[in-house]
C-alpha cells in the first residue's frame, strides 16, 4: 500500500477523533444474527427438537432445533438462553453453552443479506421440554439422536449431524 500523507489541513487525528458525524447503522444490509441450541442428553443420547407448525413463517411441518433471532444489543449467548426458554421452557446458563457449529448462509427467508447462526450445545439444563409456542410449533420433544427425522431444516440438520458425528464446525450455504 502506498504511504500517502493525509490531505493538507485534514490530519489523521482530526479524521479519527471527530465522532460527531457517526454513521447510521446499515441495518438494511446487515447479516442477521441467529442462535440455535442443541440440548443433548448424553446419558440417553437424546436431543430436544421441535416440529414447525403450518403457521410457521418458513419450513412448515419440518423439524428444527430451538432457534431464533438476536435482538439489537443482545449477546448471542443471551439470545440462545432466551429462545430456548421461549420455545421449550428449558433453562440453561449462558456460561454452560458450548459453541458446537457455525452456519453462514448467503440468504434466508427473513435474511435477504444472509445470516450467521451460532449453534450451541447444552449438556446441563433445567426443566422438561414443552411446546411454549403452539402457534409456531406442532410439538417439542426428545428425539433419539440415532433417529433424527429426515424432514428437517437443511441448515440446522447439517449442524446437528456435524455435531453428533464430531465433524466440521462451520457450514456455508448458498455461496456458490
Amino acid at each position: 500500500m502506498p504511504n500517502n500523507p493525509p490531505d493538507e489541513g485534514n490530519t489523521v487525528a482530526q479524521q479519527t477523533d471527530d465522532r460527531s458525524q457517526t454513521l447510521k447503522p446499515a441495518l438494511d444490509s446487515m447479516t442477521l444474527l441467529v442462535a440455535a441450541v442443541i440440548v443433548h442428553d448424553k446419558a440417553t443420547n437424546r436431543v430436544v427438537l421441535l416440529q414447525r407448525s403450518e403457521n410457521a413463517k418458513f419450513a412448515q411441518g419440518m423439524w428444527d432445533l430451538p432457534v431464533g433471532k438476536s435482538e439489537p444489543g443482545e449477546p448471542i449467548t443471551e439470545t440462545a438462553v432466551r429462545e430456548l426458554y421461549e420455545e421449550t421452557g428449558l433453562t440453561v446458563k449462558p456460561e454452560s453453552l458450548k459453541v458446537a457449529h457455525i452456519i453462514h448462509g448467503a440468504w434466508g427467508v427473513e435474511a435477504p443479506n444472509g445470516f450467521l447462526t451460532v449453534v450451541f450445545a447444552a449438556h446441563e439444563w433445567a426443566g422438561e421440554p414443552e411446546n411454549r409456542e403452539p402457534r409456531k410449533h406442532d410439538q417439542v420433544r426428545w428425539i433419539d439422536a440415532d433417529t433424527i427425522p429426515e424432514n428437517f431444516v437443511d441448515t440446522t440438520s447439517s449442524a446437528l449431524h456435524h455435531y453428533l458425528g464430531g465433524g466440521s464446525e462451520v457450514s456455508l450455504g448458498g455461496w456458490q
